[in-house]
């Protein structure tokens, strides 16, 4: 029996017709649809990946952008399979690079509280994300980068507040935020548009974008924890809303945690950044 040939397709896409005749080479066998979309680059991808879902055809779209690559691997969620890219320059590259070289996991361990106290009036910053945080995500802050608490999401919310699933009530705004690059920002530079990396209880991390920021002035409590020698701090809004996480993945709220309790922290080998980025050099921060 003679081997089925095995072919691709490469089709500029104007209209719906253009659309069905890329279906209906999937469904004669193509292993592959590569696909450039000119203006119209969300609507008639998202249609053609409706239709392969079933399908064993991979889709690759023809971008023009670094911007407009991650685009591509978000659309309708499930993303084209591969992006066809020629870059102008290498500053091209190493945004292409930034795109797609994210943190995906992060290592937490237990730590235990050493103390608490209050430390008066000052700015902190809550960080408004276009995504949906669920309970038990939130974002990696500190006042040492080589030390980092993990605070939870407004997912929750109270008997007194609504859930405010997008936000984290991040600290005050000298602290350290960890980016999906791996380096850090402090909580005062984080501007719209920025992106932050959100973790969950079991370390799995994801990248996504702030749609907003806003510093107010509010009273804010200093705690202080300790692992195998190392001691972290962070400075967070004495509120019942803002939360830190224990080891079994219960949300601890500030107001409430006490020297001997255990919270989830990601402490790294890497105690000195220069302007975010990770140096080695000696460092003392208290």
């Amino acid at each position: 029996m003679p081997q089925a040939k095995r072919f691709a397709v490469h089709a500029v896409v104007l209209n719906y017709g253009d659309v069905e005749k890329l279906v209906s080479a999937a469904k004669l066998g193509a292993e592959a649809l590569i696909v450039d979309t000119k203006d119209w680059k969300i609507i008639p991808l998202e249609n053609i990946i409706a239709y392969l879902q079933k399908t064993s055809t991979k889709l690759i779209a023809k971008v023009s952008s670094p911007e407009e690559v991650e685009i591509m691997y978000g659309i309708l969620e499930r993303g084209v399979d591969a992006v066809l890219f020629k870059p102008r320059n290498k500053e091209e590259v190493g945004r292409i690079f930034e795109v797609i070289s994210y943190i995906t996991r992060v290592q937490l361990s237990p730590v235990e509280i050493t103390d608490v106290k209050d430390v008066g009036i000052g700015d902190r910053a809550c960080i408004d994300t276009v995504s949906i945080l669920s309970i038990g995500e939130g974002m990696l802050v500190g006042s040492k980068a080589g030390f980092l608490f993990l605070i939870h999401s407004e997912s929750l919310g109270s008997s007194f507040t609504e859930p405010r699933p997008f936000r984290v009530n991040a600290g005050a705004i000298h602290s350290y935020i960890l980016t999906p690059t791996g380096g850090t920002k402090y909580l005062s530079e984080i501007r719209a548009g920025d992106r932050v990396l959100v973790v969950n209880t079991q370390g799995s991390a994801r990248p996504t974008t702030v749609g907003r920021v806003k510093i107010e002035r509010r009273p804010l409590r200093l705690i202080k924890a300790e692992a195998d020698g190392e001691e972290g701090t962070v400075i967070l809004q004495n509120a019942e809303t803002i939360r830190l996480v224990g080891p079994d993945g219960k949300p601890i709220s500030v107001t409430e945690v006490k020297p001997g309790d255990k919270v989830l922290a990601h402490i790294s080998k890497e105690k000195a950044r220069h302007f975010g980025v990770s140096v080695d050099e000696f460092i003392v921060e208290r």
